[in-house]
């Protein structure tokens, strides 16, 4: 029987500030949420970051995912002392799966020494449409077989050394036209064309281990003309679930983005996605949106609109990975700081990936 403080686990959420502030204090120790996403606002230098997320942890009865959008490049949340990476695209022009892996162990490494335990990285879109306002860059490259190749050894790289990778944005954010931050893409793909293009790297790496993926906002008319894939059974449950097997963790991109909350609004948001088969809801930044959240699953649930059955799973899904993964406290260590953040050998790979970008 699903306890209603064991919903929260279903919660990844957002907050201000360089320590915990009263709100994500009361999310974690009153309501269990499942984890906490940090953004540049959230972070002044390692041993800052090390002893925010040392608190963090401190507060909640089980392991927190402490997750951060580290691509390199143009999605960098960490500052200097840090290592600045130039990200995906610079690995792409490499054609190297040893350079994306070491990559991915540089990343882990800098990640881990302060405590965050989950990347969500590696971008697995397909960047087939140069005009798209999101991706570009962000992706390896416009190769399906190549973007697979480069995002498995990352995959790899962030996994084998203590972080939890997270393929985004299934089922494929590279041949859109709108950001959906700000508006919500439609592409007329169907199921043949998704998996000959656009789900190629995440079935190899679903085959390879990857422990969690991040749903896309964006309606592929072909399969659900009416829902983006993050509140489509469709896609989801049926696609990523039964098609491709996939057992581990499905996160949604924020729920606070436009695409999916000018339509449907934050609470029918988090029940239409759960209901489609997503684990974790993020909601990265109004607290008041993440109480609504919180409030209009337990509603749902009790009044039978989520099954018990559909919680069950999910939650077991989450408490797994946490029970294999996360292991021990995270307790702050200066030594592992000093080792590791912004380390030479990190410093030259950056440099080596940077020659790719300008040759």
């Amino acid at each position: 029987m699903v306890r209603m403080r064991q919903l929260g686990q279903l919660f990844l959420f957002g907050f201000e500030g360089l320590e915990p502030n009263s709100h994500i204090v009361r999310m974690i120790g009153q309501h269990g949420i499942g984890g906490v996403i940090l953004f540049s606002r959230n972070i002044r230098d390692p041993r800052q970051t090390a002893r925010l997320i040392q608190s963090l942890q401190a507060a909640s009865e089980t392991p927190l995912f402490i997750g951060i959008d580290e691509e390199g490049g143009r999605v960098s949340r960490l500052c200097a002392p840090f290592t600045a990476y130039p990200g995906n695209r610079a690995v792409g022009l490499s054609g190297s799966p040893e350079l994306a892996y070491d990559f991915g162990q540089a990343l882990a490494e800098e990640l881990s020494a302060v405590g965050i335990n989950l990347d969500f990285a590696p971008v697995l879109d397909v960047d087939t449409r140069p005009d798209n306002p999101v991706i570009g860059t962000r992706a390896f490259g416009d190769d399906p077989e190549q973007v697979a190749a480069l995002g498995c050894a990352l995959i790899r790289g962030l996994q084998d050394n203590g972080v939890l990778a997270c393929g985004k944005h299934f089922p494929g954010h590279g041949d859109t036209a709108l950001d959906s931050h700000h508006d919500l893409p439609r592409v007329p793909h169907g199921e043949a064309r998704l998996r000959q293009i656009e789900m190629v790297p995440f079935a190899r790496a679903i085959a390879g281990g990857v422990e969690t993926i991040m749903t896309a906002h964006v309606v592929y008319t072909g399969i659900d003309p009416d829902r983006p894939a993050t509140l489509s059974p469709r896609i989801i449950q049926r696609m990523l679930r039964e098609e491709l097997g996939f057992n581990g963790v499905v996160f949604s991109d924020d729920l606070e983005m436009k695409a999916v909350a000018a339509p449907w609004g934050i609470e029918q948001s988090c029940v239409l996605a759960l209901q489609a088969g997503v684990d974790i809801l993020t909601i990265c930044h109004n607290p008041v949106q993440q109480e609504k959240g919180l409030q209009a699953v337990r509603r749902a649930v009790e009044e039978g609109d989520v099954s018990r059955e559909r919680i069950e799973a999910a939650l077991g899904r989450v408490l797994d990975l946490k029970r294999r993964r996360l292991g021990i406290p995270f307790k702050a260590d200066p030594a592992a700081i000093r080792k590791h953040v912004g380390s030479q050998a990190h410093r030259k790979l950056a440099t080596r990936m940077e020659r790719y970008l300008r040759a």
